[in-house]
């Protein structure tokens, strides 16, 4: 399968690329950092540069890439825990239009599967901001994946255990693996203790 998978360099994103090469996928790994670039080739996906609010730039990229499946796992969160709260815009930003645009170019490219992250927990506000990225997934027949909160290297919960529901980010990646072919729907990804 030909996979477009924005977020390629995100925390789930990295561990997801190999994987998805390994099950020999060809991936084209999306980050809006040019730095970032040798980062995908190395894990053996074509890097696009690109930001998801360029829409005829993102669209572009898709169309030129042919993907059967668009993967949004872009999320706008800041490497310290403690700016969590001020990146909430950003975020619901990434949640309403990335996803619009990320479909909208899915559409264009002929995609046939779309998949998207989502949080397994209701979030101190912002929840009819989720509500909507969610339902415009579904909308598609695409499939949200709705992660516990990671832990694990490169999380905020490196070395601690956050509230349920939770999910090892390594754990999380295997898992969505197999979702490639689910049908439309909701998933919920976390330990089950």
């Amino acid at each position: 399968m030909r996979i477009f998978l924005a977020g390629a360099t995100g925390v789930i994103g990295t561990r997801l690329v190999p994987l998805l090469v390994a099950a020999g996928h060809e991936v084209a790994g999306m980050t809006r950092s040019t730095t970032k670039a040798d980062q995908v080739r190395d894990a053996g996906a074509v890097p696009v540069i690109c930001d998801v609010y360029d829409l005829d730039a993102l669209t572009a990229a898709v169309v030129d890439f042919r993907p059967d499946m668009v993967m949004h796992q872009l999320t706008d969160l800041p490497d310290n825990v403690a700016r969590l709260a001020e990146s909430a815009d950003a975020n619901s930003r990434i949640r309403t239009e990335g996803t619009h645009n990320l479909i909208a170019a899915a559409r264009a490219a002929g995609a046939k599967r779309f998949l998207a992250q989502s949080i397994a927990w209701e979030p101190a506000g912002g929840a009819a901001i989720l509500q909507e990225h969610e339902s415009a997934v579904l909308a598609i027949d695409g499939v949200v994946v709705k992660y516990g909160q990671f832990y694990g290297p490169g999380t905020y919960y490196e070395g601690e255990l956050p509230p349920h529901p939770r999910i090892h980010v390594d754990d999380a990646a295997a898992q969505t693996i197999p979702l490639l072919d689910a049908a439309s729907g909701v998933v919920i990804i976390a330990d089950t203790a």
